[in-house]
């Protein structure tokens, strides 16, 4: 596995490999990997010949009070699992490299809509931060495919809209959320859990397959199910910040035609902010 901090050097490596018509698999992450990551690079693998990773914790998605400074960094152990998981090459830029203006004069990507409900609305300019450092690394990598993880189904959705809507010539592809064995949905942030923390967390699957149930069967009283879901999460002692029943293309509140159907969660717990989410279909 070859390592890169720069541009120049990434291009150089990627070069070689299009000389040869091979097919260009990327997966961005922020680190600190897990099973979750390593999936995305199975997903990758089955459609490309190459397959790049990069790792870099984007300030322009976090605001003030979040926690840029403390993200958990594990670069050694990242390159290690990414060589298991027979990645080709590692992209790990600095800020600097990234931005060299610096992170207020960054030309920024906005995903009107989709960026302002949900989470968006809870972190005023997340989404906008996502949004410019992906368009930026599909300019950098310019892959054939990018594959991304469906636990965060709005940050999905957004940058699938966001390829579309500027004509990138790279396929969008999500992946299944990985789960430890009592469901929780496996994310770097976990950590943040302590032991008792940890016994809690996987109530926001229980409420999510609670309300897909409820879908499942025919209830479309969405406001109830939405009502069921907060009461779940407050009782097992989490702060939500939402749980949505929306469509599945739009993240709108579902109208009559709409079938599919997405829950999504996100509350917070001691240092932890939980996201999860389940897809439905009505009936």
């Amino acid at each position: 596995m070859q390592i890169v901090s720069t541009i120049a050097d990434l291009r150089a490596a990627l070069q070689v490999w299009r000389s040869r018509g091979e097919r260009i698999g990327f997966v961005p992450t922020m680190g600190n990997l897990h099973a979750g990551h390593i999936s995305l690079l199975s997903a990758a693998r089955f459609r490309a010949d190459r397959i790049v990773a990069s790792v870099f914790v984007n300030p322009l998605q976090f605001g003030p009070g979040e926690d840029f400074d403390s993200y958990p960094r594990t670069p050694d152990e990242d390159a290690s699992l990414l060589q298991g998981a027979q990645c080709d090459l590692l992209f790990l830029p600095t800020v600097l490299q990234m931005y060299p203006q610096g992170n207020a004069q960054v030309t920024r990507v906005l995903v009107r809509g989709l960026s302002e409900t949900l989470c968006g609305a809870v972190r005023p300019g997340h989404f906008e931060g996502v949004a410019t450092v992906v368009a930026k690394l599909f300019g950098i990598v310019q892959p054939d495919v990018a594959v991304f993880g469906e636990k965060d189904f709005q940050q999905f959705t957004i940058i699938r809209r966001m390829t579309q809507d500027l004509s990138i010539p790279v396929e969008v592809i999500g992946a299944a959320t990985v789960r430890a064995a009592d469901g929780l949905a496996l994310s770097s942030r976990n950590r943040y859990l302590s032991a008792s923390e940890r016994s809690v967390a996987p109530a926001v699957y229980a409420a999510l397959r609670a309300a897909v149930q409820r879908i499942d069967t025919g209830d479309e009283d969405y406001a109830a199910i939405e009502a069921q879901g907060l009461q779940a999460l407050a009782s097992a002692g989490m702060r939500p910040d939402y749980f949505a029943v929306r469509d599945a293309h739009s993240l709108e509140a579902p109208v009559d035609s709409a079938r599919d159907l997405v829950v999504l969660a996100a509350a917070r717990l001691g240092r932890a902010r939980l996201i999860d989410n389940l897809r439905a279909t009505r009936r």
